[in-house]
């Protein structure tokens, strides 16, 4: 039987690097979904698979998590096309108008902290955040809850008795708890709105194993490394094309003496890749699976324990629903006051 997964945030980056390793193992046993906010990228990022691919299965699927409206419409259309979902990675991301500290940067740069810099961004990135037409931080709602409430969503096609179906969280080595409060889930008040959404995922994936491995779902936490992806570009818009190309020796030569630099999104991709070839319920959900790539450039996953508590996800996740009853009763009063919005009929000229 084919399995059926689903990507968010497919069409670019990490997102569309594991789509061809999953296609590059078995293309015609797996039923592969992209999930994107743009469609026109999405058409050109399945066309490139099938490509390579001509006899995959690849279904195209509209969804930007950072709209409480497009996420429900979306996860009614996956209820209606698959009676089951195997796996499910939440990866769609943003960090948007990043703000880079150049003079944090250079001292860095010379410093014994470099590696970790480069590999965290501790330091030298904060971020301007902005709302969205639902009135949510837009990095909180695209990054952390609009996943929360596609994965709601499609408990019918997720939760079945006698197999087992997989979560996988696209995390960060930029998850820092020291960025996270539980009274300011949004990061309102906060200048990491990234690193903030990103322990948030963290902790809820532990949470979510919690409350649905009984049922048969579970869910994992995985960290690309120092990847070069669009959004990583987006972090120095005013670097001339030549910086960055003189600075890729520089990284190369960083992972001699590290193996967080996987650089590529095929390398990033690892421990996505290597999740779906595991039993779920063998996997340790304390667990960051990191994608790791050797100085000779042999990529491997390796577990590494996150930052998390029980106590401190159960909160996360009941603050989550608590929202998610608002957001919804919101939506509702919406829809009510469009049903009942006089129409008004076009003018005509009396004269």
């Amino acid at each position: 039987m084919n399995k059926v997964v689903l990507v968010t945030g497919a069409n670019s980056g990490i997102g569309l690097a594991l789509c061809e390793r999953l296609l590059s193992q078995d293309p015609e046993g797996l039923q592969l979904c992209l999930a994107c906010r743009n469609m026109c990228r999405a058409e050109a990022a399945r066309s490139a698979l099938l490509t390579s691919k001509p006899t995959a299965q690849i279904a195209l699927l509209q969804m930007d998590t950072g709209s409480i409206s497009s996420v429900i419409s979306a996860a009614q259309e996956v209820r209606l096309r698959y009676s089951r979902l195997d796996y499910l990675y939440l990866n769609a991301g943003i960090m948007p108008n990043p703000q880079f500290d150049v003079k944090a940067f250079f001292k860095g740069l010379f410093s014994s902290n470099v590696i970790t810099m480069f590999a965290t961004g501790e330091g030298i990135l904060t971020q301007k955040d902005g709302v969205t037409a639902d009135g949510l931080q837009e990095v909180f709602a695209t990054n952390l809850f609009g996943h929360f409430l596609l994965i709601r969503e499609l408990e019918p096609v997720l939760c079945h008795e006698g197999r087992t179906s997989q979560l996988v969280w696209t995390s960060s080595s930029n998850a820092h708890r020291s960025a996270f409060n539980l009274e300011d889930l949004q990061h309102r008040g906060g200048t990491q709105p990234y690193s903030s959404s990103k322990y948030a995922s963290d902790l809820l994936s532990l949470a979510l194993n919690t409350r649905y491995s009984k049922q048969g779902l579970y869910s994992s936490v995985i960290c690309p490394g120092f990847v070069m992806t669009n959004l990583t570009y987006g972090i120095l818009p005013s670097f001339p094309a030549f910086l960055w190309t003189l600075l890729m020796p520089v990284f190369w030569l960083i992972r001699m003496f590290t193996n967080t630099f996987t650089l590529t999104p095929y390398n990033g991709a690892e421990a996505l890749f290597w999740l779906f070839k595991q039993k779920p319920e063998s996997l340790d959900p304390f667990a960051k699976y990191h994608s790791l790539t050797s100085g000779l450039g042999h990529n491997y996953t390796q577990p590494r324990k996150m930052d998390v508590d029980l106590e401190t996800s159960e909160s996360l996740y009941e603050k989550l629903l608590q929202l998610e009853r608002e957001v919804r009763k919101k939506l509702q009063e919406k829809q009510k006051e469009a049903q009942h919005a006089p129409i008004h009929p076009a003018q005509t000229d009396s004269s």
